[in-house]
């Protein structure tokens, strides 16, 4: 596990200085804090320029004197990825052994659904707030941890100082997987990756990206090297999927960004009468439970769901402690091969 601390800027301003600096009420910044109803955009913006400015947070101690409900909010994007479970089961673990109770909001990948369900959460006296894979920008979650204490996963985002981000080390998985697949012969390999024009820079794909290219470059093998983007998430991709493995082209192996897009790319495969490994080698990310399936068998990058989880559980309990400092921690992943490969 790899630990960056990031000091949080130090500032001692107060709820009266913003409003005054904002030539408002205190209770119009309370409002914005609050993201209350029927707060004007012009309101807003004055508001958030002061905080800005005077780098303002919320005091720890004074959310504490209100009282903790031991309550935890878990935002999640959707249940269909079957990694998450682990995640979120190491992270109940913790909160359940300090006895906190963990309530689960799914959205969808749409920023506005997402913003409500965490504003949902604040209204509902949530002592903090853990995030998995949001759509939503960095500078919102900011916003919004000047009112909560927030940890998210799956989210690079190393300079945000008023949360902290628990990742899998997304490049180093992605050069691992590639590296796997020139050590078993393959030159010829390819992403297999999707349309990022709606996505934040955050996202874990960009990262596990940058991997690969940096092990094509630096095994000489960047003339090779070649990104193939499937549609957005959550959209069907089985035409895509089948248009890329009757490709002309198609590459000897490929690394697919998850196993989400990696077991139907597999099964596609083997419905065709592609052999895996033997005319297609493939590799995926996540090590999800599909992917240890015998009639599966696909190689794939572990990234510890548990320890993700329970690590992102303990830097929240700290944060609700009265932590302030940001943490941004790596967890080091590893190939699981089997014979997909």
């Amino acid at each position: 596990m790899k630990k960056q601390m990031v000091s949080a800027t130090a500032g001692r301003a107060t709820i009266r200085h913003v409003a005054a600096d904002a030539g408002v009420s205190v209770a119009a910044v309370s409002k914005v804090l609050r993201n209350a109803y029927g707060v004007s955009d012009i309101l807003r913006q004055k508001v958030e320029t002061s905080i800005e400015k005077l780098k303002y947070r919320p005091s720890v101690a004074a959310r504490g004197m209100r009282g903790r409900t031991y309550t935890i909010g878990v935002l999640i994007i959707e249940l269909t990825n079957p990694f998450l479970a682990g995640v979120i089961e190491g992270a109940n673990d913790t909160f359940s052994d300090n006895n906190y109770k963990a309530l689960v909001g799914i959205g969808r990948a749409a920023s506005a659904i997402e913003a409500s369900l965490i504003e949902s959460m604040i209204d509902n006296h949530m002592d903090g707030l853990l995030i998995i894979a949001p759509r939503i920008s960095g500078k919102l979650i900011e916003r919004y941890s000047r009112q909560i204490p927030i940890v998210v996963i799956a989210h690079h985002e190393p300079q945000a100082l008023s949360y902290d981000t628990v990742n899998s080390d997304d490049r180093k998985g992605a050069y691992l997987a590639a590296e796997a697949l020139l050590q078993q012969g393959y030159e010829d390999i390819a992403m297999l990756s999707y349309d990022l024009s709606e996505s934040p820079s955050s996202v874990v794909v960009l990262q596990r990206e940058i991997g690969y290219t940096e092990f094509m470059k630096q095994a000489g093998l960047e003339a090779r090297s070649r990104i193939i983007r499937l549609p957005l998430v959550a959209t069907d991709r089985s035409a895509e999927i089948q248009t890329f493995l009757n490709s002309p082209d198609r590459p000897r192996a490929v690394f697919v960004w998850s196993d989400l897009d990696a077991v139907p790319l597999l099964n596609a495969a083997r419905t065709s009468g592609i052999r895996v490994p033997e005319d297609l080698a493939i590799i995926g990310y996540d090590n999800s439970p599909h992917a240890a399936i015998p009639l599966v068998a696909l190689s794939s990058i572990d990234q510890n769901p548990a320890e993700l989880g329970k690590t992102a559980a303990e830097m929240l309990l700290s944060r609700i402690d009265g932590r302030e400092e940001a943490q941004h921690v790596l967890i080091e992943p590893h190939v699981e091969k089997r014979s997909s490969v």
